[in-house]
C-alpha cells in the first residue's frame, strides 16, 4: 500500500499507458477516475500521485491541496504533474495550484518512458527516506510529543513550500538528534553489560580458586589436629593449636571472599548483626587497606535480624568497597549498628536494626542520590564499576522486610543505612554438637575418591587413625571399579575432580548399590547442594574438622532405624 502509484489521468488512455510503463519496474499501480477516488486511496496509503494537469481543476484542485496540507507532519507526498503547456505560458491559476500541491514534480507532454520511470523511482525513494523518518519520530514517545506540538504548529502556517519545508527540515534534524542520543546511552549500557560479564568471569574464577585454597587448608587443619592428638609434648601441642586457629581464620576469610560469586536465593535465618560485624572486621580491613582509619561499633551485642547472613555481609562488603573508591587520598569509614523505630510510613510499624556505613569521601551531587539505587546507574567511569552494587544492596533490604537509604553531602562524604527488621533472638540450632558420639563404627570398609593427592592423603589416614579400614582412588573412574572390587560400607568422594565429577559419581555408584552411604566433600562454592534433585548424600563442607569428620562418618554408617 504505501508503495503503491496513484494515476488520475481520467481522459483517453494516459492511465493505461503510464501503468503499463511503470508494470516493467514491477510498480504497484493503481488508476483513479477522479479526486474523490484519488483521495480515497491516498488515505490508504500511496508513494507518488500522477496526475494530469487538466484533470486538477478548480474544486478538485482545492481538495488535493486542502488533503496535502493536512497530511502528517512526516509525510510530503511527492506529486509528478504532467502538463502539457511549456512554463512561461503557464497562467496565474496554474502556478497556484503548483505551489498547493507541495512536492511536486512537473513533466512536460508530450512524455518520454524512461523520463516518466526514471521521475518515479526518485519519487518512490525520497518517499521510503520519510516512512523512515516516520520509523524512527514513532520509536521515541518523547519525540512523538515533539510531532504533536509540531503537527499544531504547522495548522498555523502559511501554504509557503518554503515554509513547510523548513519546518519538516527541523523535525528530522531533532528526530535525527534523538536517535544519535539513544545510541549513545544503548552503548553505555552495552559496556556496563560488558563489564557485569567480566565481574561474573571473575566470580567463577574466584570460586575455583577457592577450591584450591580450602583443599590447602583442610590437609594443613587435619595434619594439625592429628599432631596434637598423637604428640605428648605441650609445646607441639600449642604450636598445633595456633596453626589450626590459623587455618579457620583463613576459612573464614575464603568464605567471605567467596560471596563475590554467590547468586543463590536468599537463605532468611536469625542473625546477630552485632556478631556479624564484628567476624568482618579482617576482611574489610584488608579490602579498604592501610590509607582508610576503620572503626566498627555496636550499641548493644544482641541485635537480631532475619535475612541471609552471606548476602547481608556482601551488601556490607560492597558499601565498605564504594567507600573506599570515594576516598582515594584516604580518609575515616565508620560502620555502626543500632536499634530504631520506623522513621515513616515508607517502613512496617516497628523496631529496626540499622547498619550504617558512612564515610568522608567526595560525596554525590544532589541531582543524581535519587537514582544511586537504580540498577545499572554508577558514577564511576565505564569499566570502573557495573552499577549493580548499590541495587544489590538495596534489593537484599527489601527481601529481608527492610528498606536501604542513602545521605551524601559533595565535598563531606555518604552515610548508607540499612534498616532490618529487629526479631527476638534465636538459639542456636546444634546440628552436630561435641556431645554427640563420634567414636568410629567397628569394622566398617571406607572407600575414599579424591583428585588431590595431598588431601586423599590427608582423610586415608585420619580415616585409619579413627580405626576405620580405608582404600582409596585418584579419580571417580578408578573409584568406581574399586567400589566393585573392595564394597565398602562408605563412599567419600569429592566433587571437583577432572573427568567424572563428585556427584556423577554418585549417581554411577548408586547404580550399582542403590542404598550405599555416600559423603560428599565440596569447597564452598563447588556446588549449590539446594538445587540437587539426589539428595542420597551427606554434604561435607570443606575445611573441616578432625570431630566434624568423625561425627559425619559415624552417622553416614549408622542411619536412623
Amino acid at each position: 500500500m504505501e508503495f503503491r502509484v496513484l494515476i488520475m489521468a481520467p481522459f483517453g488512455r494516459d492511465a493505461d499507458v503510464i501503468a503499463d510503463v511503470l508494470a516493467s519496474d514491477g510498480r504497484s499501480c493503481l488508476a483513479c477516475s477522479d479526486s474523490e477516488c484519488l483521495l480515497n486511496e491516498l488515505e490508504r496509503g500511496a508513494g507518488v500521485a500522477i496526475i494530469t494537469e487538466e484533470s486538477v481543476q478548480n474544486d478538485s484542485a482545492g481538495a488535493l491541496g486542502e488533503w496535502l496540507e493536512h497530511q502528517a507532519a512526516w509525510s510530503d507526498l511527492p506529486i509528478i504533474l504532467l502538463s502539457g503547456r511549456v512554463a512561461e505560458r503557464r497562467s496565474a491559476a496554474s502556478l497556484h495550484l503548483l505551489e498547493r500541491l507541495g512536492n511536486v514534480l512537473v513533466l512536460e507532454r508530450p512524455l518520454n518512458s524512461e523520463t516518466l520511470r526514471r521521475a518515479v523511482t526518485s519519487s518512490l525513494r525520497a518517499r521510503a527516506r520519510q516512512y523512515e523518518s516516520r520509523k524512527h519520530l514513532a520509536e521515541s514517545e518523547q519525540h512523538l510529543i515533539e510531532r504533536v506540538k509540531a503537527q499544531e504548529a504547522l495548522e498555523h502556517l502559511n501554504e509557503s513550500l518554503e515554509s513547510r519545508i523548513s519546518e519538516r527540515t527541523r523535525e528530522l534534524a531533532s528526530a535525527n538528534d534523538r536517535l544519535m542520543k539513544e545510541i549513545h546511552e544503548r552503548a553505555k549500557v552495552q559496556a556496563v553489560l560488558v563489564q557485569s560479564q567480566k565481574m561474573e568471569a571473575l566470580g567463577q574464577l574466584t570460586g575455583g580458586i577457592a577450591h584450591d585454597f580450602n583443599n590447602l587448608l583442610n590437609v594443613i587443619m587435619a595434619n594439625a589436629e592429628l599432631l596434637a592428638r598423637v604428640s605428648d609434648d605441650e609445646r607441639v601441642r600449642k604450636m598445633a593449636a595456633t596453626i589450626k586457629r590459623a587455618t579457620e581464620r583463613g576459612g573464614k576469610l575464603t568464605a567471605q571472599l567467596l560471596t563475590f560469586s554467590r547468586t543463590s536465593n536468599l537463605d532468611l535465618k536469625a542473625v546477630n548483626v552485632t556478631s556479624l560485624l564484628q567476624s568482618m572486621r579482617d576482611i574489610i580491613s584488608i579490602s579498604l587497606g592501610p590509607a582508610i582509619a576503620f572503626s566498627t561499633h555496636a550499641d548493644a551485642e544482641d541485635l537480631w535480624t532475619r535475612t541471609d547472613s552471606n548476602q547481608l555481609e556482601l551488601a556490607v562488603l560492597n558499601l565498605a568497597i564504594n567507600a573506599r573508591d570515594a576516598m582515594p587520598g584516604g580518609g575515616r569509614l565508620s560502620i555502626h549498628a543500632g536499634e530504631r523505630p520506623a522513621p515513616d510510613e515508607t517502613l512496617a510499624a516497628g523496631r529496626y536494626v540499622v547498619v550504617s556505613v558512612s564515610d568522608s569521601g567526595t560525596g554525590i551531587e544532589p541531582g543524581i542520590v535519587s537514582r544511586v539505587f537504580d540498577p545499572f546507574f554508577t558514577t564511576k567511569p565505564v569499566g570502573k564499576g557495573t552499577g549493580l552494587g548499590l541495587s544489590q544492596v538495596y534489593g537484599i533490604a527489601r527481601q529481608a522486610g527492610g528498606i536501604a537509604r542513602i545521605e551524601s553531602e559533595l565535598g563531606k562524604g555518604t552515610a548508607v543505612e540499612l534498616w532490618l527488621p529487629l526479631v527476638a533472638k534465636e538459639a542456636t540450632e546444634i546440628v552436630a554438637g561435641s556431645n554427640l558420639d563420634n567414636r568410629a563404627v567397628e569394622g566398617r570398609h571406607i572407600l575414599v575418591i579424591e583428585d588431590d593427592e595431598d588431601v586423599r592423603s590427608m582423610l586415608v589416614e585420619c580415616l585409619q587413625a579413627f580405626g576405620y579400614t580405608v582404600s582409596q582412588a585418584r579419580d571417580g573412574v578408578s573409584g568406581l571399579e574399586r567400589l566393585r572390587v573392595d564394597d565398602p560400607d562408605l563412599l567419600m568422594v569429592d566433587y571437583a575432580m577432572p573427568g567424572l565429577n563428585g556427584l556423577q559419581v554418585i549417581e554411577k555408584a548408586h547404580e550399582l548399590r542403590e542404598n550405599l552411604p555416600v559423603i560428599l566433600a565440596t569447597g564452598y562454592a563447588d556446588v549449590d547442594i539446594s538445587t540437587t534433585t539426589d539428595k542420597r548424600f551427606t554434604a561435607l563442607r570443606k575445611p573441616f574438622q578432625l570431630d566434624e569428620l568423625a561425627r559425619v562418618v559415624r552417622s553416614a554408617l549408622s542411619p536412623p532405624a
